[in-house]
């Protein structure tokens, strides 16, 4: 932790106290009292719970005056989060993702195609602000209305699409149904909101076209477009000069070695309206160490692997969504896309795995599955019910795809 970064951190634990809730969580401590990470790392995590309980402006550390605007998690697991922004927090969240364009390649002759929400959810506003920033031409269309999308998209020749990973692939999909490639001219595009494997990566480029990007960030802090990758895809750069981060042992809660996968943890340097001290993302990720290609002197994220909160754990076996698309990716003939149905019957678990294929030949198609099953047998421990579907036969989602449906509860 260097001097600029101390300092930053001393500022931001002092007017966090202006707020409900870190007046409670910080009592006894001052700005001053952190000298050094050593110092710094015995300061307590903040948990989403945290502000769930500070519902709904407990986190504020400013004046209802100052505030220009709120966004706020879906809620979706309970209490929403309100996060309230001031004019510099916007002003700062806008340089941020326009930096993100930039390291894109993406110029103010661009256009570009926005898709995620808008309303209370940051996405859809944030690729907006920075676009206008940038000074690039935006398309705000928010999810949905595909055939509106492709119309526009052909229309206007966008250059550059911003989605979720499951919007791109629907998108990809329905140009191809459409025969109408031609008339794209999607470049490139950010993905971000929810993680991806190497098979549906590579799927989205091909049929889209398009160079990848991944870009993060999440409602607490900001919104996406606190980091993304570059054209080297090694990576995501993350803005160190708004947000310092710490990679922890979700069990222990130590720091790890670098390049070891842990949760990451974010403070954040400069904001105003909803201060965050240690606040756990639960994203699973590590620090890469060696210097980009690129030239960019920020540090890297590794890509998402995962969360620490979305573990399976079946017949005493610890799961990972991504360990599912590991498997798949290494798999000729097996598509990107799966959905899982775990139940218990008869006593037991029983974790019943369906997943695409092109493939019509019944034999290919039983071989594939007992080579699915194989390996999660290797990889994982435990054998799996495979069952193969037709191409496109799983849903389709504008939004995040629901992958895992756990009905033991």
């Amino acid at each position: 932790m260097n001097l600029k970064i101390l300092k930053k951190i001393q500022k931001t634990i002092e007017h966090a106290k202006n707020s409900e809730l870190y007046k409670k969580h910080l009592d006894g401590i001052n700005g001053e009292d952190i000298q050094s990470y050593e110092d710094f790392q015995k300061l307590p995590f903040t948990e989403k719970k945290d502000l769930q309980n500070s519902y709904p402006m407990g986190i504020s550390a400013v004046d209802n005056k100052d505030i220009v605007r709120i966004h706020s998690s879906s809620g979706t697991t309970g209490t929403p989060v309100i996060i309230p922004y001031t004019k510099k927090d916007l002003e700062d969240w806008a340089k941020m993702f326009k930096r993100c364009y930039e390291v894109a390649g993406v110029t103010n002759e661009d256009i570009i195609h926005i898709t995620p929400g808008y309303g209370l959810w940051t996405a859809g506003i944030g690729f907006q602000l920075g676009a206008e920033l940038l000074g690039a031409m935006t398309i705000p269309l928010g999810p949905g209305n595909t055939s509106k999308q492709l119309k526009m998209m052909k229309d206007l020749k966008s250059t550059v699409l911003t989605a979720t990973s499951s919007y791109a692939l629907l998108l990809g999909e329905e140009i191809e149904k459409c025969s109408i490639k031609e008339d794209i001219h999607l470049k490139k595009a950010l993905i971000g909101s929810e993680r991806w494997g190497k098979k549906m990566r590579e799927r989205i480029a091909k049929e889209l076209g398009v160079e990848l990007y991944d870009i993060y960030g999440l409602t607490e802090i900001y919104g996406p477009g606190i980091g993304i990758s570059c054209k080297y895809e090694s990576g995501m750069h993350i803005w160190d000069d708004y947000i310092f981060y710490e990679i922890i042992d979700p069990k222990t809660n130590e720091r790890v070695k670098k390049g070891e996968v842990g949760e990451l943890v974010v403070t954040t340097l400069e904001k105003e309206g909803a201060p965050l001290i240690r606040y756990r993302t639960h994203d699973l990720t590590r620090e890469i160490e060696d210097d980009c290609p690129c030239g960019l002197a920020y540090p890297r994220i590794d890509t998402l692997i995962g969360r620490s909160d979305d573990m399976i754990k079946i017949k005493g076996t610890i799961l990972y969504p991504s360990s599912v698309d590991q498997i798949l990716s290494e798999v000729e003939g097996a598509s990107s896309e799966y959905q899982i149905i775990i139940d218990h019957l008869n006593g037991r678990d029983i974790l019943t795995l369906f997943f695409e294929t092109e493939l019509e030949d019944e034999e290919d198609i039983k071989k594939l599955e007992r080579e699915i099953v194989n390996r999660f047998k290797d990889r994982i421990g435990f054998t799996p019910k495979v069952i193969s579907v037709g191409f496109k036969d799983l849903p389709r989602n504008e939004k995040k795809s629901t992958r895992i449906f756990d009905n033991r509860y």
